[in-house]
């Protein structure tokens, strides 16, 4: 496989965990063990949009047990022959390899993966954003020789920019440092948030300077969570600005107020 590897430095690892749970886009051919007219090969390939059952293949780091995963489109490039070019968005940890053998089944020719590529893994693609390792060994000599900090700004982006697809919520800064020894966020501490949250699903907490504080699961949606004076709207359990970032403007429990 080819393509999109997103690659986290020092403290950047710490949202990595955002990064596997992210939506992966792929382009693949799919070599069919015998020939099938092309109306149906597309007609197939459609059938496998929305939600699918997969077990994992033999050669896999995870338990082979069914789960369900969501594809969310398939687009037929080209068909040639026995080759089929497809392009496909699908949920994190599906088996694209596994997707081919499945495909090949229903159409009752067998099939196999012949090629694949990742254009797409969460917020990166291939044409933003995006660096080879040529790249990076020509900025990081370029930087040994001139000294230049901003040389290594060029291809090394701030971890930030590994967060962008997930909703975020816009926290007070008496509330930062709070968060950064693993507090929950509450309501008080809520400055701004985004649409779509959902209650259980996964939020981004950042300074208002735009900063990331910490990765967490929201206990409320976006409305109910606007009209909160109090109580946890999201659980905190990756805590990603270091401690003292931010002064302290809070109190222990164990201390007298």
């Amino acid at each position: 496989m080819t393509g999109v590897l997103p690659i986290a430095l020092e403290d950047a690892t710490k949202v990595v965990q955002a990064l596997l749970t992210a939506g992966k886009e792929y382009v693949c051919v799919m070599r069919l063990h015998s020939e099938v007219p092309e109306s149906r090969v597309r007609e197939v390939l459609k059938e496998f949009q929305g939600k699918i059952y997969q077990k994992p293949p033999v050669r896999a780091s995870v338990k082979r047990r069914v789960r369900v995963r969501k594809i969310y489109y398939i687009d037929v490039l080209e068909v040639e022959t026995r080759n089929v070019l497809f392009k496909i968005g699908c949920e994190a940890g599906t088996y694209i390899r596994k997707l081919c053998h499945d495909i090949g089944e229903v159409l009752g020719c067998g099939a196999h993966m012949h090629e694949l590529r990742r254009t797409r893994s969460g917020p990166f693609t291939e044409t933003e954003k995006n660096f080879t390792l040529h790249d990076v060994y020509y900025f990081y000599s370029k930087w040994q020789e001139e000294g230049d900090e901003n040389i290594l700004r060029s291809f090394i982006l701030p971890m930030e920019s590994a967060l962008e697809l997930l909703p975020k919520i816009f926290v007070r800064d008496s509330a930062v440092d709070a968060l950064c020894h693993g507090a929950h966020l509450t309501a008080p501490g809520v400055i701004s948030l985004e649409t779509g949250i959902t209650s259980g699903s996964k939020v981004a907490m950042f300074t208002l300077k735009g900063e990331a504080v910490a990765l967490g699961i929201a206990t409320a949606g976006t409305e109910e969570i606007l009209k909160m004076d109090h109580g946890i709207v999201a659980k905190n359990n990756r805590v990603i600005m270091p401690k003292g970032t931010y002064p302290k403007l809070w109190r222990s429990k164990n201390k007298a107020a």
